[in-house]
């Protein structure tokens, strides 16, 4: 299925499909199998308020009846009393029905989020790399409200079948020629609302799709907001915005004014069968085969009939906004990863890492590794060097398992990294990348992240191993302090103390640093340097390496060319080669040196 000409950015995701309705039917119902109980309430009395609703007109049209024959007023007040007592357990049924219906809706509702989200989380790395996160958010979210609505509405549909089932029979009795003349519109209805359903189902994608590119447009913009604003782009990022958005707002519109085609038509379609209905009726009358309590309850049962009607014909055309949230949402929940995981637990890791054979590629046919190999001791210190697009963080994002390579394979203790459980593996790998991350919270809970159970005395110690509390003590709230989104109140060299304090809470036996220092102040560099020299006696450490004090105090550097080793050995044998490493430490390294500063200032 392809957008209409002349919308951009509607297309569909590479995980989405297409499902029958009995396939998504079937997948619907299973989400209410918990519910089964919530069910069982809410379809009693749906029962007892559409009986309490469909003897309503009956009871009418006896009082019109006792006041037609001037019969005993007792009766007239017992009928009177009776229709009152009727309407109020109406009320009540369906306000016990109402209540248990939205406990119901929202506990699918959330329960699909859940479940969803929990997709999206077991996802490796290339499907975030292929799929903008708003979108993915707007799934998660908009097509899951969408959804709740449809649930609400399958409900009503309950209810409107057996409102039409009650009210039918009296009609029958008290005339089967109007009853004809009523049930001769009813196809009609259907086959007018039918024939909206495949239009409104595309239509409906499309909104939703529309939505989503908007969110996604803006989650982007939100981002990226310094990198706008200091290249003053703020007038071309909101008339991209304006583009999104206009686009929006027709895809949607056109959906609603289609929509609303629906229901004035069939207004037209009541119309007409009302004046039939009073044609044939008013002769009746005149012909004293109807009295005026039968006409009333003739009328009033079809015009509380025709609403079930009207709700059973166009159910189908508004429900396809319900199944097409839904189909979104089950792509997303059958969409594929590709990380294998197995359930074998290492009751302790070593840190001996092989990469045996390795093939990896992010793109079809264009390999990063091929037949790599390379062997890291436990408590061995390697530092990965090379030129950008070498593989050194490629290396690493594997053996994170944060993509699943293609063949060879990666062995820590002589086990494959596919049979090791995922959770258990990554709680032994600590990473610290270059650019730290922080979540909208205290600083306190941002280093308890991933060891949660640590206790506030955990945190000082990781903390003073880290490079010190000094710069924590000046803040107002020391670790209660409430950081924002990424951490924006602090520096950059703050933020990595944080990020390397909590993978020293976590205490693991391999530790992964994209060059932790690389984004912070010599001062702060010094800081960490000491810790990280405490923190990997003992640990295997694999080290993406930018600084020349990281490279001079590795055991090993490995050097890579195009996702090949074209080197290693220590610093001094490998400048001793004068090779590729020599010309690498020349061009990044040797300006960071102290040697190298002596030498631009001698004359």
């Amino acid at each position: 299925m392809s957008p209409k000409i002349g919308y951009f950015g509607l297309g569909e995701e590479g995980y989405d499909r297409i499902y029958s309705d009995r396939e998504l039917f079937s997948r619907i119902l299973k989400l209410f199998k918990p519910y089964r109980r919530s069910m069982t309430i809410i379809i009693t009395f749906i029962c007892l308020s559409s009986i309490t609703y469909g003897l309503t007109p009956y009871l009418m049209s006896l009082i019109i009846k006792q006041l037609e024959t001037q019969s005993d007023p007792l009766i007239l007040i017992f009928f009177i009393i009776n229709t009152l007592i009727l309407n109020s357990l109406g009320y009540l049924f369906n306000y016990v029905n109402r209540r248990t219906g939205n406990r119901m809706v929202y506990g699918v509702c959330y329960n699909l989020r859940r479940q969803t989200n929990l997709r999206v989380l077991e996802q490796d790395l290339s499907f975030f790399d292929k799929y903008p996160t708003g979108r993915i958010v707007s799934r998660i979210n908009s097509d899951g409200a969408k959804f709740g609505g449809s649930v609400t509405m399958f409900t009503e549909l309950i209810s409107s079948f057996l409102i039409f089932m009650i009210v039918f029979i009296p009609m029958i009795i008290v005339s089967p020629l109007l009853t004809g003349v009523f049930m001769i519109i009813v196809p009609f209805v259907f086959a007018f609302t039918l024939s909206f359903r495949k239009i409104t189902r595309r239509k409906s994608v499309y909104g939703q799709r529309s939505l989503a590119q908007v969110n996604a447009f803006v989650q982007e913009s939100m981002a990226g907001i310094q990198i706008i604003k200091s290249f003053r782009q703020e007038k071309s990022q909101y008339d991209n915005f304006q583009a999104i958005n206009k686009q929006s707002y027709k895809v949607n519109m056109s959906r609603a004014l289609y929509l609303s085609i629906l229901f004035p038509s069939l207004d037209i379609l009541v119309a007409v069968l009302y004046a039939l209905l009073i044609f044939f009726g008013g002769n009746l009358i005149l012909q004293g085969e109807l009295s005026g309590s039968d006409i009333y309850l003739f009328l009033q049962s079809s015009l509380l009939m025709f609403s079930p009607i009207l709700q059973i014909a166009g159910f189908w055309a508004q429900f396809q906004d319900g199944l097409s949230a839904a189909e979104r949402i089950f792509a997303l929940q059958d969409s594929q990863s590709y990380i294998k995981q197995g359930g074998y637990v290492l009751d302790s890791i070593k840190g001996r890492i092989e990469f045996d054979n390795l093939g990896f590629e992010y793109v079809p046919d264009k390999p990063i590794f091929k037949d790599f190999n390379l062997v890291i001791q436990p408590g061995e210190t390697v530092a990965i060097v090379g030129h950008t697009g070498a593989g050194k963080s490629s290396l690493t994002k594997i053996l994170l398992r944060l993509y699943e390579f293609q063949s060879g394979d990666v062995r820590i203790d002589g086990h494959s990294i596919r049979d090791i459980s995922l959770s258990e593996f990554r709680r032994s790998v600590g990473f610290i990348p270059q650019v730290p991350f922080l979540w909208a919270d205290t600083i306190e809970n941002n280093v308890k992240y991933g060891s949660p159970e640590a206790s506030h005395e955990d945190v000082i110690r990781a903390l003073e191993r880290s490079g010190g509390m000094e710069w924590i003590k000046n803040l107002d709230n020391g670790l209660k302090t409430f950081i924002l989104e990424r951490g924006k109140v602090l520096s950059m060299g703050q933020r990595q103390l944080i990020v390397f304090a909590r993978v020293l809470l976590q205490n693991p036996s391999i530790l992964i640093l994209d060059e932790a220092t690389a984004s912070v102040d010599p001062f702060t560099e010094l800081q960490i340097q000491e810790a990280m020299e405490k923190v990997m006696q003992g640990r295997s450490t694999i080290v993406i390496a930018h600084r020349l004090t990281t490279v001079r105090n590795v055991d090993r550097i490995i050097v890579l060319d195009h996702g090949k080793i074209v080197e290693e050995g220590n610093h001094e044998s490998l400048m001793r080669r004068n090779g590729y490493y020599a010309r690498l430490y020349n061009t990044y390294f040797r300006h960071q040196s102290y040697q190298f500063i002596e030498d631009v200032k001698s004359p």
